[in-house]
């Protein structure tokens, strides 16, 4: 690893530990030329599939495209960054996690959505309003009454609780 400050390409790691519960490396390191210490930050490098358009055009998955339209659904909403943060890993886990080469654009929105439910049904709302192109008030009102009518966040995890341990 090169040194960032002096571009020596002899540096020792001093410190090692996991980050972002167990996805990443975290390493604490020390130039052997100039003295000073950086972190630098490991993680596996796996293949996202590609993302194949509603007009049938394929694209790399963007994580930083996913990220800017989460934030801008989530401006100016209470919604504090390591949750925004989960919330991507756990769309990003289930695009790897598909198995498949490709995947349509509308499978990732739909991911996007219910994370987005999850979070702030404000800003779940913004973005079904952009993604399902809301033509009148009345697709908002639809939407909105659809979200009064689900159970909350909270009460999806009590029942997925009893679920599991109904299996037991």
């Amino acid at each position: 690893m090169h040194c960032p400050f002096c571009s020596a390409d002899d540096t020792k790691v001093i410190d090692s530990r996991l980050a972002n519960e167990g996805a990443m490396v975290r390493r604490r390191r020390e130039c052997q030329s100039c003295g000073e210490r950086f972190t630098t930050f490991e993680t596996a490098e796996l293949a996202l599939p590609r993302i194949v358009k509603q007009d049938g055009s394929r694209v790399p998955f963007d994580e930083k495209k996913l990220a800017g339209g989460m934030l801008r659904a989530l401006e100016k909403r209470p919604v504090n960054t390591e949750e925004v943060e989960a919330a991507i890993g756990r769309i990003l886990h289930l695009a790897r996690a598909s198995g498949e080469r490709e995947l349509p654009s509308r499978v990732i929105g739909e991911w996007v959505m219910d994370e987005l439910r999850n979070l702030d049904q404000v800003a779940y709302v913004r973005f079904a309003s952009v993604y399902r192109s809301f033509q009148d008030i009345s697709a908002f009102q639809e939407e909105i009454d659809r979200l009064k009518n689900s159970p909350s966040p909270e009460e999806r995890r009590q029942q997925i609780s009893l679920l599991s341990d109904d299996e037991d």
